[in-house]
């Protein structure tokens, strides 16, 4: 038996593709995936019972029904049922991934591209080996254009999403130094992001690059692209204002659009540049470009401009890796406000690279004579002496106290660190 044709009919008939046994409705297919701390071929039997049509399982006990079929690896047959379903539609894929700014290009080119064709993309930045199919399998045949959001932590990881996806278009945001652990190099960071230009490249698809990166442009020569920046490319910007909110001008046929966006800080104009590009490229008329980027509002504590009762906050709690830290540090040195306090939490993943980065945070502090300075995290303790203008705590529960008893006001204050950090609890404090 086909097991993926059997899966698929059932799918095309309407089920849904599950994997939390807690969701399954009549008709819907159970996948059971295994985790550090769950085994969903434990809840098969469950998710009979619930109405689905089947439930896959890989070990065997577990099979206790007509209905369960087995297979030697659940998640490798995700991964499969994804790219059969993939081929089937037809649907031009965008892939996106990067150091930074990934989730945010990827909802930009969603707005954007929404303005004229059916879309779909990544939910949240649910982004890896189970994001991945799972956001190919939400497209269907009125699916015009699929945008995938493609993460990394390990190398060859990128080029197992690619063989998933099959991209048609592709867009690295840029290559900085993050999850060095897990990469173990920043040369391996650079292989496994090409894999990306290397998958496009091999179905003779087309990259969106940003002309202004050197190291992009080089791992793009001799493919298909199309470039954006601020000059001789094929949507070219210009930044007209960083503070409070980047507004930047876009060269269209409808000539100079003045675009304002609700994005904090100049790093978000190439984020934006990548959208305007795609937007250009699939020819939507230019005002409903700018139109879709102007109404585009940040979320999940990525460079969001939060107001409390008492303070103004840009709450950019999300992720952190060096290349990050240093241009919302910098950005925020270069905004007005009274009483400007810095709340950084520390960076995770940075293996050898740790302790350099993080004393390289606190020296960039003193540069931009940020002397306020709440530092949160173990990995910043050796250095907490080199500064007296810092008030470190080990954690973000010693900050909470901190703050119950020591309360802030009338101040501008950014929020920064890794999503470990938890450093949206303090929000309510503040």
């Amino acid at each position: 038996m086909d097991t993926i044709a059997t899966v698929y009919e059932a799918f095309s008939k309407g089920g849904r593709i599950v994997t939390d046994s807690r969701e399954v409705k009549e008709g819907d297919i159970f996948i059971a995936l295994k985790g550090e701390n769950h085994n969903g071929n434990a809840f098969a039997a469950t998710a009979i019972r619930q109405g689905a049509a089947f439930a896959v399982t890989d070990e065997a006990e577990h099979a206790t029904d007509e209905k369960c079929l087995s297979v030697p690896d659940t998640l490798r047959f995700l991964q499969e049922l994804a790219r059969y379903h993939r081929r089937k539609l037809h649907v031009p894929i965008l892939g996106i991934t990067g150091t930074n700014g990934k989730t945010t290009t990827k909802e930009l080119c969603y707005a954007v591209l929404s303005k004229k064709f059916k879309t779909v993309a990544t939910q949240g930045n649910f982004n890896n080996h189970i994001g991945v199919p799972l956001t190919l399998l939400s497209m269907d045949t009125s699916t015009e254009l699929g945008i995938v959001e493609m993460g990394a932590n390990h190398p060859g990881e990128i080029k197992t999403l690619c063989d998933i996806a099959e991209p048609d278009y592709g867009i690295i945001t840029n290559i900085g130094y993050a999850h060095l652990e897990g990469f173990g190099s920043y040369e391996n960071i650079i292989r496994t992001k090409n894999e990306l230009y290397e998958a496009i490249g091999a179905r003779k698809g087309t990259l969106f690059v940003n002309g202004s990166d050197k190291l992009l442009m080089g791992l793009a020569d001799n493919q298909t692209k199309i470039t954006y920046g601020t000059s001789d490319c094929f949507a070219n910007g210009e930044i007209l204002q960083t503070i409070p909110y980047l507004v930047y001008s876009l060269k269209t046929r409808k000539g100079h659009l003045y675009v304002k966006t609700k994005l904090i800080g100049g790093y978000n104009f190439d984020n934006a540049m990548a959208a305007s590009a795609v937007g250009l490229y699939f020819d939507i008329d230019p005002l409903r470009i700018k139109e879709a980027i102007e109404n585009y509002s940040p979320s999940n504590m990525r460079s969001q401009l939060v107001k409390t009762k008492d303070n103004t906050l840009i709450l950019d709690a999300y992720n952190a890796n060096p290349s990050s830290m240093k241009v919302s540090v910098s950005n925020f040195a270069e905004m007005t406000g009274e009483h400007k306090l810095v709340i950084i939490g520390q960076m995770r993943e940075l293996g050898d690279m740790s302790d350099g980065a993080h004393e390289e945070v606190l020296d960039l502090l003193a540069a931009k004579q940020l002397h306020h300075a709440f530092i949160v995290g173990e990995n910043f303790e050796p250095f907490i002496n080199k500064y007296t203008f810092i008030n470190y705590f080990p954690n973000t529960e010693t900050l909470i106290e901190y703050l119950k008893k020591n309360k802030v006001t009338a101040s501008f204050i950014l929020i920064k660190g890794s999503r470990g950090n938890k450093l949206e609890k303090i929000v309510e404090y503040l």
